[in-house]
């Protein structure tokens, strides 16, 4: 156990607690397969009980002491008597944006993720904070539930003396194990990546990570595989409808589900069950009265990053429908039809007058063939090729359905209003133009099946791993954008959505923009003034130190060509335009200082104004501090800089107004 790391992490974190019960079970009382809705630590009272903590079993006697984190499998069978024990239930937040070195503790030996039980060689200490924390949450007074955040820290600190003298060995939890074990029990309800990481309490992108190490595939990959093979399992045993099959494995109605088998599967539903029914005969087959108990509760509600499906009996709400395309084709083959008679009668009256046309009867027959034919080419959508990283690709002349990850504000800023997009930071400078789009979650990792029910035209992604995901579903275009310069960048999405000559506008419309707001500044005599930016502000600070790293970098360092402090610029020079930034103590932080600072402001950030070290800085003590929005400096697509060109600029002309 990687203590001095743990006790780091204790002291990082921002620690909220749930509840705090104490439980009496009888002798053959049992408790089973129960997923601990939080972290927490189970102190036994009196009595004997057998623990098992996913899978792992522990002998509890009198002040025996368990933690498991959030998601655990927890089983509890008393044992001679009646087992009473407290459960402390508690949430540990590590509030972003953090030094790296914190984020890599996390994953290396996080204490709010591991498992281990003992025997305390000093219970009196444990037993005292642990009655009197259950009193005082009991009380639920504002100034008692602070006395009991007080006594729980008291708590832990006693444990980790204790566990430090005992060599208390640990399990680190099985996260992929967990979340597999979540995904049989739950598939059938509506689980997004970021719901199952919030439910084992760990980041999206490291649950996915560590799964996908362990398994082979994503975890919404791993539960669609559930899905399917519980789908074949019903077509071939029951003689369920698709739409009762559908709802009974979360899917909101059966043309999804249909379009999702086929695309693992490899074949319809209907011609699956068909094509495997020698399988399904014999003696086991449940009459068909038995499909009626696939789905428990005929009303369900089904949300999934902002779908909404509402059954209620027969009736049915839903965000696409999916009876446009049999419509269509239902029309065009009956307006073949006509075509066809109306030629037909043309032909028999010909046959009436000898059987033959006549020289301008067939000219005139010719030329209406070739306008049918031309107005069919035109009907059908036009295609462009594009080169990319990935080999060129096909992609639809003037794309209508288009699903961007990451580089939202490009695609916005060429006139394309996306309808799926990557989860947007809060005061991104483009948050109210996406209103309307469907949030697939994380840019890292999206949701496959929302993006597959988009049925868009064309995706764009920012990394290879976010192409191999939805390569399969449309047409991908993969854009490495921390190797493209903004400039290239934004020509190739040009290239992708057919604005080429709307990218090259918006780039000349910017560089002029910056050159006015160059001139301003000079004149206002701030142009030539070092500036810093900063993040943060615990024990040290992250100090930019690069033109790439966002927060305002690109604007400040590269396009208006602000210096920094000679420190600074040092490490700029060093960086070779990679995202870096530095972690700086305070005692040395007034060396990184410029006569101008911008600190990245976010909800929780560390209130520094008490801080004698920092009010000493003269740009803090002289009111040249400025906080410039985390979700407004986080991107660095055209929209995105513009708007922090604006924000930049009016900032600091107003310091000498």
């Amino acid at each position: 156990m990687q203590l001095n790391e743990q006790i780091v992490l204790w002291n990082q974190a921002s620690i909220k607690l749930m509840d705090i019960r104490f439980i009496t079970m009888k002798l053959h009382e049992e408790l089973r397969s129960y997923r601990l809705p939080a972290n927490g630590f189970l102190f036994a009272m009196h009595g004997h009980a057998q623990i098992k903590l996913d899978g792992i079993t522990h002998e509890a006697n009198r002040f025996h002491i368990l933690h498991a984190s959030k998601g655990c499998c927890l089983d509890i069978c008393p044992i001679e008597d009646e087992f009473g024990y407290y459960i402390i239930y508690y949430k540990a937040m590590i509030l972003l944006p953090v030094r790296q070195e914190i984020l890599s503790m996390m994953e290396r030996s996080s204490p709010f993720q591991i498992q281990y039980g003992f025997a305390p060689n000093n219970p009196a200490a444990i037993l005292q904070k642990v009655q009197l924390m259950h009193k005082k949450w009991e009380e639920q007074g504002v100034l008692e539930r602070f006395h009991v955040k007080a006594l729980f820290y008291q708590f832990v600190h006693e444990l980790m003396l204790q566990i430090q003298s005992l060599g208390i060995p640990t399990l680190k939890a099985d996260l992929a194990a967990q979340a597999k074990n979540y995904l049989h029990e739950h598939y059938a309800e509506p689980i997004t990546l970021d719901i199952l990481a919030e439910r084992l309490d760990s980041s999206p992108r490291h649950l996915s990570r560590l799964f996908k190490r362990e398994t082979g595939s994503s975890p919404i990959d791993y539960m669609i595989q559930i899905r399917m093979d519980k789908a074949k399992e019903l077509l071939l045993t029951t003689e369920a409808t698709l739409q009762e099959i559908a709802v009974g494995i979360g899917y909101p109605d059966s043309y999804y589900f249909a379009k999702m088998f086929k695309r693992y599967v490899g074949s319809a539903p209907i011609r699956y069950r068909m094509e495997n029914k020698k399988q399904r005969t014999g003696p086991n087959l449940p009459s068909a009265s038995a499909r009626y108990g696939i789905v428990q509760d005929s009303s369900r509600l089904y949300i999934d990053y902002d779908n909404h499906y509402q059954y209620k009996g027969e009736k049915k709400l839903a965000m696409y429908q999916s009876n446009k395309t049999p419509l269509a084709v239902t029309l065009l083959l009956c307006l073949t039809l006509l075509l066809s008679a109306c030629s037909t009668g043309a032909t028999n009256s010909n046959s009436t007058n000898g059987g033959t046309q006549s020289p301008s009867n067939q000219a005139s027959a010719t030329a209406s063939n070739e306008s049918s034919i031309n107005q069919t080419a035109e009907a059908e959508p036009q295609k462009r090729t594009v080169s990319t990283v990935k080999g060129d690709i096909e992609v639809p002349a003037n794309p209508k359905r288009v699903v961007v990850l990451y580089l939202l504000g490009d695609v916005l800023a060429l006139g394309v209003k996306p309808v799926g997009v990557s989860a947007v930071e809060d005061e991104a400078a483009f948050k109210n133009e996406l209103t309307e789009a469907q949030n697939l979650g994380t840019w890292f990792e999206p949701s496959r099946e929302a993006v597959l029910a988009l049925d868009p035209d064309v995706i764009i992604v920012p990394s290879e791993e976010t192409y191999q995901m939805l390569h399969q579903i449309a047409p991908t275009v993969y854009i490495p954008y921390e190797k493209l310069s903004i400039e290239e960048r934004l020509k190739k999405i040009g290239e992708v959505l057919g604005k080429e000559g709307e990218s090259q506008t918006l780039l000349d419309n910017f560089n002029a923009k910056v050159e006015i707001n160059k001139k301003k500044l000079q004149e206002a005599g701030i142009l030539d003034k070092t500036v810093s930016i900063m993040e943060g502000g615990d024990k040290d600070m992250t100090v930019v130190t690069t033109k790439r790293y966002g927060r305002g970098s690109q604007v400040i360092y590269e396009y208006l060509g602000m210096k920094g402090p000679k420190t600074i610029e040092q490490e700029i020079e060093n960086s070779k335009d990679e995202a870096t930034g530095k972690s700086v103590s305070f005692e040395v932080l007034a060396d990184y200082s410029g006569d101008y600072i911008f600190r990245s402001a976010y909800e929780g950030m560390t209130d520094l104004s008490d801080n004698v070290i920092w009010n000493k800085i003269p740009a803090v003590k002289e009111g040249r501090l400025i906080e410039i929005s985390f979700g407004l400096s986080y991107y660095n697509d055209i929209y995105s800089l513009d708007k922090q060109l604006d924000f930049i600029t009016d900032s600091l002309l107003a310091t000498v107004k």
